[in-house]
């Protein structure tokens, strides 16, 4: 019998977490794998046992950085001793970027010379380009979640990159429309925090119209508790859903969605149901975003190249735009089904990749780098 896998693989928030729980599945339906590194419920379940909580790796905006970089610190500096004592055959480490890339640092200055790859590519089409060509060294492969990455990689002078598909495929459904409408605020606290209080309101204001009869967050287990608290003084019933499979069924049912930026957006969109993306900024954040020109934050938007969510950048919780916006899809069957169409090219744009980027499994691109050695 061939010896285990033994991988280090790192996530530092949900959304990674998921990614690379659906890459060790994949490769324990191949061979044994030793699992050591950080990650949460969705990796524990397949095995790991987290060095340290995920959750002091998951930061955003400039306030919760600065307030850890203490820690962080001192996990990047556990990180890359605990990889040395464990001498995986391979590191993947997933998204948490400005993370990543200082272990892997570390790593390679020490004379690490095994694989390493980066799961998530760093958004580099989108800002600070030149950091295409800073981590080539220190990556033997990037595997990308989305179609046009490869490309903007070749391009920009980066390491190898090659197009795996996003686990949200997996969990898509098949959209047959309803009555319910999908309130989804983030997963990080201070997201919990600026959009609980928005949805709160432009969900009150909405009860009962347009065909709205009931509303539902999914959530992660870790927050179920704290949002079915919150939710109890609301003055409309709201559903909490933590549960993967009850989420699936639910958002088939949905007819519409309430959707911040981030991986969500596009599990919203491969189920094919309408939405609209607001997001409420820091000040540092709002900043960045008007010197880059007020691009595109939701990932169907970005992956289509076009405006088809409308998105609604704020810089307090201003219920009125983001129910304005919401009245103008309910109420306009067309603009609903503009996009329920834009999102079925988006769904075969995932599933198949592009031309010159064809969808690749990622388990398969972990394994060829230890064939090649």
């Amino acid at each position: 019998m061939a010896d285990p896998l033994k991988l280090f693989i790192l996530a530092g928030e949900p959304s990674g977490d998921r990614i690379a729980a659906d890459l060790v599945e994949r490769l324990q339906q191949r061979m044994g794998v030793d699992l050591v590194g950080v990650g949460g419920q969705e990796l524990a379940g397949r095995g790991l046992v987290s060095l340290y909580p995920m959750s002091d790796l998951a930061v955003m905006g400039i306030r919760d950085v600065v307030m850890r970089l203490p820690l962080l610190f001192w996990r990047i500096a556990q990180t890359a001793r605990a990889i040395r004592a464990a001498d995986p055959d391979i590191v993947v480490l997933v998204d948490a970027q400005e993370f990543s890339e200082r272990v892997a640092k570390r790593l390679r200055k020490a004379g690490w010379r095994k694989p390493i790859i980066l799961y998530v590519a760093p958004s580099v089409w989108a800002r600070h380009p030149e950091r295409a060509a800073r981590i080539k060294p220190l990556f033997d492969e990037v595997l990308a979640v989305l179609p046009f990455e490869p490309a903007a990689m070749r391009r920009l002078g980066g390491p190898p990159t090659s197009y795996v598909g996003h686990p949200a495929l997996r969990e898509a459904g098949t959209y047959a429309g309803g009555h319910k409408v999908a309130l989804l605020p983030g997963s990080r606290k201070s997201e919990l925090r600026r959009h609980m209080p928005l949805l709160r309101s432009v969900a009150e204001m909405l009860a009962g119209k347009y065909g709205v009869e009931e509303f539902f967050i999914p959530t992660l287990p870790t927050h179920e508790a704290r949002l079915r608290m919150e939710v109890a003084q609301w003055s409309v019933p709201v559903r909490i859903v933590a549960d993967r499979a009850e989420r699936r069924e639910l958002y088939e049912q949905s007819m519409f969605a309430i959707c911040t930026s981030g991986t969500a957006t596009l599990e919203i969109a491969l189920a094919g149901v309408p939405m609209i993306i607001p997001y409420v900024m820091e000040g540092a954040q709002a900043a960045f975003y008007e010197r880059a020109g007020r691009p595109n934050v939701g990932l169907p938007n970005i992956i289509l190249d076009a405006s088809v969510a409308p998105e609604l950048i704020l810089p307090a919780v201003l219920p009125s735009p983001v129910l304005a916006a919401a009245e103008a899809i309910l109420r306009d069957e067309d603009k609903q089904k503009a996009q329920r169409e834009a999102y079925s090219v988006l769904r075969r744009m995932m599933e198949e990749g592009l031309p010159d980027a064809q969808r690749e499994d990622p388990a398969d691109r972990v394994l060829a780098h230890l064939k090649s050695r």
